[in-house]
Parts: structure tokens; C-alpha cells; sequence
């Protein structure tokens, strides 16, 4: 088993929180995880990515090559688009429909989601629309997260798990808002992949 991801969006998204999330799910499940991380600007807003790497074997590095990625979790429809060149051709993007337009040139919204309808694997939502209907758009990444999960090549229910783990200093009502999130998304893909 072995699973390239590339996780992107803008800062105060929670981009590296779904990476903990998983980080925390893919050691319950027995598997190597390497991961990096880029900051952009270590501000809100700026370009936040990080490469996640896990498998049944040690993996040497941390970086994923280019056309190597098996997965791209974006927060953030023009973040997917940078991240492309990454993507395996059977590879899967799993990206957010509502832009952060953060600079003053953000392309037209209508164009960048031309372009990601031209992939052959994609599963696009609007994850805080989703958040909400949970209870607290503030879960967006974790609804992201739930419509990640069938690519991941860990257990949903060690990916609950790994929630509980990292939100449970926070209390039952922030775990169970968050797994309620994590279900949304889950049930979205899972009609978008059958």
C-alpha cells in the first residue's frame, strides 16, 4: 500500500489539520508516514501545502515527484490547479468549488473550474455549504477530509478515530461536530465514486 498526497489551500483553512488528522489515522493503522509542509507567507491567506506520504514500507523521502501523487485534497479551487502537475493521470483530485479570492488578479472562478471539469477524476463541492448544514462552517476541511477518505487507503473508521484523537482536548461537542463533518463529506463521495 502506498498513498502520494498532496494537500493544499490558503492559510486558516485547515489544511495542516487534516493532515494531522490523517497523519494520526495512518499510525493507528500501522503504516510509514513521511510529510513537509509549506507556509506561504506564514500569514491567513497565504499558499499552505504540504506532501503527505504513507505506506506499508519505510519511505525515504518526504517530497512527492512530479506526476507521482495518487491524490490532491484542495481547499481551495486555483490551489488544485497549481498542484496539477503532481497528479498521477489516474490520480484523483478532491477539491472545494467556493474560491478565497486573495489577490487582486484571482482568475475568473468560472475558468478555473473549466479546467478541473476536464479531469477524468475529481470529486467537487462546496464544503462550507456542507459545514454548515452540520453545524459550524469552521468543519469545512473536516467535510473535505470525509470526501478524501475513500482515496486514502486507510479505514474510515480510522480516520474517526484519528479526529477523536486530535480534537478531543477540545470536547465532545467540537469531536462530534467534526465527525458529523467528516460523515457529510464521506456520504458526498461516496454517490460522486460509485
Amino acid at each position: 500500500m502506498k498513498t502520494d498526497i498532496i494537500l493544499s489551500g490558503v492559510g486558516g483553512q485547515g489544511i495542516l489539520s487534516i493532515a494531522a488528522v490523517i497523519g494520526e489515522a495512518a499510525i493507528k493503522a500501522g503504516l510509514y508516514m513521511k510529510q513537509s509542509e509549506v507556509h506561504g507567507m506564514s500569514q491567513r491567506g497565504g499558499d499552505v501545502q504540504s506532501n503527505l506520504r504513507l505506506s506499508d514500507k519505510p519511505i525515504a523521502s518526504d517530497l512527492i515527484p512530479l506526476g507521482q501523487a495518487d491524490l490532491i485534497i484542495s481547499l481551495e479551487p486555483m490551489e488544485s490547479l497549481r498542484y496539477l502537475p503532481y497528479l498521477k493521470a489516474d490520480g484523483w483530485l478532491v477539491t472545494n468549488t467556493q474560491a478565497f479570492i486573495n489577490i487582486p488578479n484571482y482568475p475568473d472562478i468560472e475558468s478555473v473550474m473549466a479546467e478541473i471539469e476536464k479531469l477524468p477524476h475529481k470529486v467537487t463541492l462546496d464544503v462550507e455549504a456542507i459545514a454548515k448544514t452540520v453545524g459550524s462552517s469552521r468543519t469545512a476541511n473536516i467535510v473535505m477530509l470525509g470526501a478524501s477518505t475513500p482515496f486514502l487507503g486507510i479505514a474510515y473508521d480510522k480516520i474517526a478515530d484519528g479526529i477523536r484523537s486530535i480534537f478531543g482536548r477540545k470536547g465532545d461537542e467540537i469531536v462530534e461536530m467534526n465527525l458529523k463533518a467528516l460523515k457529510a463529506g464521506f456520504d458526498l463521495a461516496k454517490t460522486v465514486n460509485s
